[in-house]
This record gives C-alpha cells, sequence and structure tokens, in this order.
C-alpha cells in the first residue's frame, strides 16, 4: 500500500522533508547549502513521484529559506502536491527562537502563504513546545482551527504531542495527522501514538527516522550492526532499511526523509519499494 489519506488528500507514503535544504546542519554552524542544488534535488522529488512535502517558515540559513526554495523549484505546482507546514515555533532574523502567542499565530500562517506563494495551507501542525508536553494546547490549537474555518488552512495536525494533547485538539478540530519522533530503536513509549493513530485512522508521520538520536545534527552515529547485516542482505543502504522499517509499522505511516543530496533523495524514495522479511523486522525491532 503506497498511498494514504491526510483528510481529503491522497498522497504517496513517502514524502519529503525540505529541513535540510538550507544546509548539512539544520539550525546551525554547518555548510550552507546550495541554491541551484537544493532546487534541483526539490524538482527530481517530484519527478520520483513525492507529493507530500513538509516544510516551516522557520527553516532557514543566512543565504537561504526552505519555503522560498520550494516556490522558486515548483511553481506552478503541480495539482496534487500537499505542502504541509508547522508552527508556534519562530526564529528571528538572527536565529533566536521564540514560541508564539495564539494571537501571533496568524502572522505565522501569513509568513508561510507568502512564503510559498499559496492563497490557502494544505496542512499546518501545531508544534508542541517541550516545556508544554504535560500542559494544554486547547488555546493555541483553537486559533488554528479558527483560521481554518477562514480558508487559510485546510487541514490541521499536531507535532511532538501527546496523546492527551491529540484528544484534546480532536475535541476542537479534526486532526489528520500526528508528526512525532520516531524510528528503529525508538523508545517504547513513543509506539502508543503510532498505536492510538492506526485505531482512528489518523497518519502518522515520524520525523528522525533516519536520524535517529542524531536528531537535526543527523545521523551521526555509529550505524548499529543490525541495520547493516539487513542492508547487506539486500544491497540496499542503512538509511533505506530504517525508511523500511517505518513503513512496515502501519499503513498509515508516511515517511518525510530530508536531504540536499540528488543522490541520497534518489535512495529515499526507493525505499518504498524494499520488502523486510519478518525475521528482518523482528531484529531491527530489538534495537533499543
Amino acid at each position: 500500500m503506497h498511498t494514504f489519506r491526510l483528510g481529503d488528500l491522497t498522497v504517496n507514503r513517502i514524502g519529503f522533508g525540505a529541513m535540510r535544504l538550507t544546509g548539512r546542519i539544520a539550525f546551525g554552524s554547518g555548510a550552507p547549502g546550495d541554491r541551484d542544488r537544493s532546487i534541483a534535488v526539490l524538482r527530481r522529488a517530484i519527478e520520483l513521484g513525492v507529493d507530500h512535502i513538509d516544510t516551516a517558515a522557520f527553516y532557514f540559513s543566512p543565504s537561504l529559506s526552505a519555503n522560498e526554495l520550494i516556490r522558486q523549484a515548483l511553481t506552478p505546482y503541480p495539482d496534487d502536491l500537499v505542502i504541509a507546514t508547522k508552527v508556534w515555533p519562530a526564529r528571528d532574523a538572527s536565529g533566536a527562537w521564540h514560541w508564539a502567542t495564539p494571537e501571533q499565530l496568524r502572522g505565522q500562517v501569513e509568513e508561510n502563504l507568502r512564503e510559498l506563494g499559496r492563497d490557502h495551507l494544505d496542512v499546518v501542525n501545531l508544534r508542541v513546545p517541550p516545556s508544554r508536553r504535560d500542559g494544554s494546547i486547547a488555546e493555541h490549537f483553537g486559533a488554528l482551527a479558527g483560521l481554518r474555518e477562514a480558508g487559510l488552512i485546510r487541514h490541521l495536525g499536531v507535532s511532538n504531542a501527546t496523546p492527551a494533547q491529540l484528544a484534546e485538539a480532536q475535541a476542537i478540530a479534526p486532526v489528520v495527522c500526528v508528526q512525532n519522533p520516531f524510528g528503529v530503536g525508538a523508545p517504547a513509549g513513543q509506539r502508543e501514538m503510532l498505536r492510538i493513530c492506526g485505531e482512528q485512522g489518523i497518519a502518522f508521520v515520524p520525523f528522525f527516522a533516519i536520524a535517529g538520536a542524531g536528531r537535526e545534527a543527523g545521523a551521526t552515529a555509529p550505524e548499529h550492526e543490525s541495520v547493516l547485516a539487513v542492508a547487506r542482505a539486500h544491497g540496499a543502504t542503512a538509511a533505506q532499511v530504517r525508511l523500511a522499517w517505518t513503513l512496515r509499522q502501519g499503513p498509515h505511516v508516511l515517511a518525510i526523509p530530508g536531504t540536499g543530496d540528488p543522490a541520497h533523495l534518489a535512495e529515499n524514495v526507493a525505499a518504498k519499494d524494499l520488502r523486510l522479511s519478518g525475521e528482518e523486522a523482528a531484529l531491527l525491532d530489538r534495537i533499543g
């Protein structure tokens, strides 16, 4: 099963994350991205069948903005392209972070609209701050629900949320997806949201499925031998194995691997065709 739904929108289960288009190390001081190569990666992604891009206005470096790269590379947009973004976190021109108030969310939505050159946003995820992990998100999600009613947003999701926060959001407006960290070796507690989304028909869109504990810095740690063994058996890369395992967790699971490298892009998209045996999946399940 290669597709799933984001509300009334059907997308291929392998999408593309735009975070790394602006530089190798997101939000860091690493080498900046190359504009021409980033544009080429986006256009190649569409050629390879990607129809779901995850981005944010706070994905920018001193020289590049992910949203503006998407607009430059892909307008006029393909009719079937779904662009998901996220709000609540923000960065000023110096790169300093802050968290928006509910009243400031409209400005963040309008910023994404302006940068992407769209009259509405397909999906907006409310990215919950670490400090709010046990708190209410009702006021912020309610503000987004109002913007949905106003026609600025088509569908809503939550990111980095708990099951209780998902339920709180659903009591306000429909939730079509959950973006949470998840991948090979993830703590057992992260599986609860995976299960809940599957039972309710909500798309589960894990981030850091390849990077794991490396998070924004990427897959920096030595690869686990079990992942390497499965990769050797298939003539695949470790990243492809991690993505294949992620997609195997349920038909409602999407993947949004990000890269600024054309070769890595092709490898990531090809992971949808990698079939793991039950024994291989069980071997990977035991990691962590």
